[in-house]
């Protein structure tokens, strides 16, 4: 492997528009974490001609094109992780907050559940990760007033 070879896989934490829960996937057919629930999102992909174009595809693609989230591009947080097969990954993980539609998952998912915060370190099967993840943007609570924010 190529010392410098990694995937950034960007992440989306969806909060609900009350921020009480955050939304979470059961992957399927997944490698590392088949039948776990994880946040939104994925892989960076050569045609996409920035991070949030790849954001809003992965969204897109994952949870519907009618599900819309107010994302905030300059809040994240980062988690480092190292697949099975050895491949690395850097995971930047983005604040959002659902402003309207429905879910429709892909394949990828076999179902999904808002997971209230108050639950959620006893919440399972889940990425073991997510509450140390969702404890850092807590903290960046009161960005949603921010004007920096992108609806996709």
């Amino acid at each position: 492997m190529d010392k410098y070879n990694f995937h950034y896989c960007q992440k989306i934490v969806v909060y609900s528009k009350d921020c009480s829960s955050v939304l979470l996937c059961k992957r399927k057919g997944e490698a590392d974490y088949d039948g776990v629930y994880s946040f939104i999102g994925g892989k960076m992909e050569t045609t996409d001609g920035s991070i949030m174009e790849g954001l809003k595809r992965e969204k897109d693609e994952e949870v519907g094109s009618e599900f819309k989230v107010k994302i905030f591009p300059t809040y994240s947080t980062n988690a480092f992780f190292v697949k099975k097969d050895g491949s690395r990954m850097v995971l930047p993980h983005y604040y959002a907050v659902h402003e309207e539609g429905e879910i429709k998952l892909n394949e990828e998912y076999s179902e999904y559940t808002w997971v209230p915060l108050v639950d959620i370190y006893m919440f399972e099967p889940k990425i073991p990760n997510i509450p140390e993840i969702i404890t850092k943007l807590e903290s960046l609570k009161q960005i949603q007033c921010d004007t920096d924010s992108v609806i996709i």
